[in-house]
């Protein structure tokens, strides 16, 4: 008989199961909502109310267990620092299950879980910014070549040979390199 076995299995191991409400309970924190099957999102319940309980404890100790459960530094950080204050008033229910219709493919129930009381300070990771981040160094890479084009423009005048491509070819090479034809065909 099954009497007081909670939970679902969803069909997966118990590793695979502690990893998917790993990462769901990370992805929730990290962005306040989600949307997932229903029975995924009633279970994610059991996982991220005591995790926002530690948040609420606050000391080392508690931060020290939630990230035993949670994937991303920053997001520990995150719930120890916003989630857990917004929700210092609220004693349990930090979640919300709402229904979301049926998913096209398979017709499986779905749901969006939120955290009902919002940080006041949304999430802002490493990978927030990546966009400029990745530009900067672009910017600087481009600079760089700029330089060294203009480094060798005076020298190249010097000595009286053509300035070398940046792609690292040689002058000779250069200088008595055809231009290529590109046949190109056209779709039809």
């Amino acid at each position: 008989m099954r009497h007081g076995m909670s939970g679902r299995k969803l069909g997966r191991t118990t590793s695979h199961r502690k990893a998917l409400f790993a990462n769901l309970a990370t992805s929730l924190l990290k962005h306040g909502q989600i949307k997932t099957t229903l029975p995924k999102a009633k279970d994610l319940r059991k996982v991220v109310e005591p995790l926002i309980t530690l948040a609420k404890q606050g000391d080392l100790s508690a931060r020290r267990l939630a990230a035993r459960t949670i994937t991303e530094a920053d997001v520990v950080k995150h719930l120890f620092d916003n989630i857990g204050p917004a929700m210092k008033e609220r004693s349990g229910g930090y979640t919300r299950v709402l229904k979301a219709g049926f998913r096209q493919g398979d017709a499986a129930p779905m749901a969006v879980i939120e955290l009902t009381d919002k940080p006041q300070q949304e999430f802002v990771g490493k990978g927030d910014n990546s966009d400029v981040a990745k530009e900067a160094p672009k910017a600087e890479k481009e600079t760089k070549e700029t330089a060294k084009k203009e480094a060798a423009a005076p020298k190249a005048a010097a000595s009286g040979k053509p300035a070398a491509s940046s792609k690292g070819a040689s002058a000779k090479a250069s200088s008595s390199a055809k231009p290529t034809i590109r046949k190109t065909q056209a779709k039809g």
